[in-house]
């Protein structure tokens, strides 16, 4: 199914935002992707998926969603390196209105914590919880398929300063 994506991604600072909502295991990996779009298989749980995303304007895609076999779903992933899967825990909850996706990496972005909003415009207003750090929804080195090429644990200092770290 199409629809248009739009998300602002924030660092996570100090630990506010746990004890909300449960955890739940995703693995995912791209197996095809140019500079405008990606192809990615994501096993979130017991289900399979395979999303084709287009860049937009601005922080806005284009996104299509499809629910594959899980068996399908693990072949995809086992047909790439290890080094190319990430590896995450979601976490997804309401707080002031908003639902937020958290996820804590591991493996290769072990010490990456991000925070996500799906917003209906880009404009949209949201009340920004505490725990929220800097904005890095333009910042290209946070999205998934650039950590499944260059994982944060393989950034330099400089390149984490800003983190909260």
């Amino acid at each position: 199914m199409k629809q248009q994506e739009i998300e602002r991604k924030f660092l996570v600072k100090g630990d506010g935002w746990r004890g909300r909502g449960e955890g739940k295991l995703f693995r995912q990996g791209y197996i095809a992707r140019t500079q405008d779009r990606t192809v990615r298989v994501r096993v979130a749980g017991d289900t399979g998926t395979l999303t084709i995303k287009y860049r937009g304007e601005g922080i806005a895609r284009s996104e299509f969603e499809y629910v594959i076999p899980l068996e399908e779903a693990q072949a995809l992933l086992d047909g790439l390196a290890p080094g190319e899967i990430i590896e995450k825990v979601r976490f997804t909850f309401e707080q002031e209105g908003s639902v937020w996706e958290v996820d804590e990496f591991m493996g290769a972005n072990d010490g990456l914590i991000v925070a996500e909003i799906e917003l209906g415009a880009e404009d949209e207003s949201f009340v920004k919880p505490d725990w929220l750090g800097e904005e890095v929804s333009k910042v290209s080195r946070y999205l998934n398929v650039e950590l499944s090429r260059l994982p944060y644990t393989a950034w330099d200092q400089v390149q984490k300063q800003g983190d909260g770290k």
